[in-house]
C-alpha cells in the first residue's frame, strides 16, 4: 500500500515524468517499473554480495557479470558490467547518465534472463521501450528512486496499484490489486509445498504467485538446494495469465527479481476458447474480476455447461474447478453476492462447489478491505477438488484485518487474521462452536436445504442481551433534575448580563 513518504515520492516521480511531456498514463507507469527494477536488480546483488562475505565465500554475480557488456551482436561499442549497476551510475553527471541509461543499462535489463529468448521475462520485455526524453527528468527519476526503500516483495505492485488510482481507473471492470496482507494470509492457509503446480488466471502484478513464491522459499530452503527442486521452482511450478501487457511486463519482473527465473506467464483470456488447459493445477489462488461480464460466445463451452452466464466472478469458478486435478485445492476471493445470488447460475455453481467438491472454508471479509478502490463486501471461498463431496463447511466472520476500513485504511490494533490462521489448521477445535461466536461450522444438509446458500448471515445466531431500564418515575424525576439545573444556570447568566 502506497501511503505517506512513499506516495509522495512516487508522485514527484509521476508527476516528473507527465510534465516532460508524455501523457500516457500507462507509458509513464511503464517507465517507472523499469527504472524500479533497474534498482530492485542491483539491491539484489547488493544483498548476495553482502551474504557471501558474512560467510567468507566468493561470489559471481550471473546479472552483472565480468567482462563488458555490449547492446549490439557486433560489439562495437561496449561498457563493463559494473557500469550497469544503479550504485555506480546514480553518482555520474545527469548527462552521462542519461546516455549509459538509454544505450547500454535499459538494452541490458531486457537480457537478465539469460540467452532464454522463449522465456517469459524475454518475450515480455521484448517490445519494452525506454521513453524516458531527458537526462534532467532521469536525474529526478532516479534521485527519488534512489531514497526509497524497495524491501517488500511487491513494491511494483503497490506502485501499480496507486498508478491506477491516480489514472482514475481502479476498480472498473474490477481491476484492483488484491491487498498484500489478505495475499499473505490465504497463502498461509493453503500452504503451498514444493509439491504443487500454483495458477493464477487473473494474475495482475503476479501477488499471489510472489507470496506463495516466498512463502515456499522460507519453508523449504533446505529442499530448494536439490537441483530438482530448484528447477521446478523456477520454471514449472508457477503459472499466471493476463490480458493486460502492462500487468504481464510488471509481473515477469517481478517473478524474476524473486527466483523465479521463468515462470509460465501467458497472455491469455483465461475464460475464453483459447485456454485448453484443464485438470492440471493442484492450486489455484486468485481474486478474479468481479463486475466485468464478456461475450458469452468467446466463453469456453464446458466452462458454460457447469455456470451459463456472463457473470465474470461466476465463471471464473467454474473454471477453477476445470483447471484444478482431482485433489487439487483453490483460495479465491468473490463478491458477497456469489454466496447468496438467486439466479440460476449463482445457484447452480454453488451446487457445484457443495455436491461434487468438497468446500472446506467461507471466510466473510468486511466490506473496507478494498478501499478506497472498491467498498464491496467480499470473502474468501476454500475448496478441494473432491468428487465425494463436501462434509461440514466452516464459517469464520472477519470483522478486522488489522487496518481502519475508511479510505485511510491506517493501520490499527485489531486484526482476525491470525486468529483464522491458527483456526483453519485447528479445525477438530471447532466442532464444538456455537453458532453465536466468531467461527462455527455448518452442515452440508442444513446448506442444502438453504438452497446452497453460503452467506455467513444465513446460519449465525444472535445472542440478545436484555436490558434492564430503571422505572419510569426514576427517569422523570432525573428529567426533572436537570431542568431545575439548566434554569438555575440560566438565571446565573441573566444577572451577569445585567452587571454588564
Amino acid at each position: 500500500m502506497v501511503t505517506g513518504e512513499l506516495k509522495s515520492k512516487i508522485d514527484k516521480i509521476w508527476d516528473t515524468i507527465w510534465t516532460a511531456g508524455i501523457s500516457s498514463p500507462i507509458t509513464v507507469l511503464e517507465q517507472i517499473t523499469y527504472l524500479m527494477f533497474m534498482k530492485l536488480l542491483d539491491d539484489a546483488e547488493i544483498k548476495k554480495e553482502g551474504n557471501a562475505a558474512f560467510l567468507g565465500v566468493s561470489y559471481q554475480s550471473k546479472v552483472f557479470k565480468n567482462g563488458n557488456f555490449s547492446p549490439d551482436e557486433d560489439g562495437n561499442r561496449s561498457v563493463p558490467y559494473e557500469d550497469l549497476r544503479w550504485h555506480n551510475f546514480k553518482n555520474i553527471g545527469t548527462t552521462e547518465m542519461f546516455e549509459l541509461v538509454r544505450n547500454y543499462v535499459f538494452p541490458f535489463i531486457k537480457t537478465v534472463n539469460g540467452d532464454s529468448k522463449e522465456s517469459a521475462f524475454s518475450r515480455f520485455m521484448a517490445d519494452a521501450v525506454f521513453l524516458i526524453p531527458t537526462a534532467k527528468v532521469l536525474g529526478v527519476c532516479v534521485d527519488t528512486l534512489s531514497e526509497i526503500d524497495m524491501s517488500n516483495k511487491d513494491i511494483m505492485g503497490d506502485v501499480y496499484e496507486y498508478s491506477l488510482d491516480k489514472m482514475s481507473s481502479a476498480g472498473q471492470l474490477g481491476q484492483f490489486r488484491t491487498p498484500r496482507h489478505i495475499i499473505d494470509m490465504m497463502v498461509q492457509l493453503v500452504e503451498p509445498t514444493l509439491e504443487d503446480t500454483i495458477l493464477d488466471p487473473a494474475m495482475g502484478s503476479a501477488g499471489f504467485l510472489l507470496s506463495s513464491a516466498h512463502y515456499v522459499s522460507e519453508k523449504y530452503k533446505k529442499e530448494l538446494m536439490k537441483k530438482e527442486n530448484k528447477k521446478h521452482f523456477s520454471t514449472t511450478m508457477f503459472t499466471g495469465f493476463d490480458t493486460d501487457p502492462s500487468m504481464l511486463r510488471i509481473g515477469a519482473m517481478n517473478m524474476l527479481l524473486h527466483g523465479v527465473d521463468d515462470p509460465h506467464i501467458e497472455r491469455l483470456d483465461s475464460l475464453s476458447g483459447d485456454n485448453q488447459i484443464r485438470n492440471q493445477y493442484s492450486l489455484i489462488m486468485a481474486n478474479p474480476p468481479f463486475t466485468g461480464s464478456v461475450f458469452q460466445e468467446d466463453i469456453s463451452k464446458d466452462i458454460l455447461s457447469l455456470c451459463s452466464t456472463k457473470k465474470t466472478e461466476l465463471l471464473f469458478l467454474a473454471l477453477f474447478i476445470k483447471m484444478l486435478k482431482v485433489g487439487g485445492r483453490c483460495a479465491c476471493i468473490v463478491p458477497d453476492g456469489v454466496l447468496f445470488g438467486s439466479s440460476k447460475a449463482h445457484k447452480s455453481i454453488r451446487k457445484e462447489l457443495v455436491e461434487n467438491n468438497r468446500l472446506q472454508a467461507v471466510i466473510s471479509m468486511p466490506s473496507g478491505v478494498f478501499k478506497p478502490y472498491a467498498g464491496v463486501s467480499t470473502a474468501i471461498l476454500i475448496f478441494t477438488k473432491d468428487p465425494s463431496g463436501t462434509k461440514d463447511v466452516w464459517f469464520y466472520d472477519m470483522k478486522a484485518d488489522g487496518y481502519s476500513l475508511d479510505d485511510k485504511r491506517s493501520q490499527v490494533s485489531e486484526n482476525d487474521i491470525p486468529d483464522i490462521i491458527e483456526r483453519y489448521h485447528n479445525l477438530d477445535k471447532e466442532v464444538d462452536r456455537k453458532r453465536t461466536e466468531q467461527s462455527f461450522f455448518v452442515t452440508k444438509q442444513e446448506i442444502v436445504d438453504n438452497g446452497y446458500d453460503l452467506s455467513i448471515n444465513k446460519y449465525k445466531e444472535i445472542e440478545y442481551v436484555p436490558v434492564e431500564y430503571p422505572p419510569t418515575s426514576e427517569i422523570l424525576d432525573e428529567i426533572f433534575k436537570l431542568d431545575e439545573e439548566i434554569n438555575k444556570e440560566l438565571l446565573e447568566l441573566k444577572e451577569l448580563l445585567k452587571n454588564d
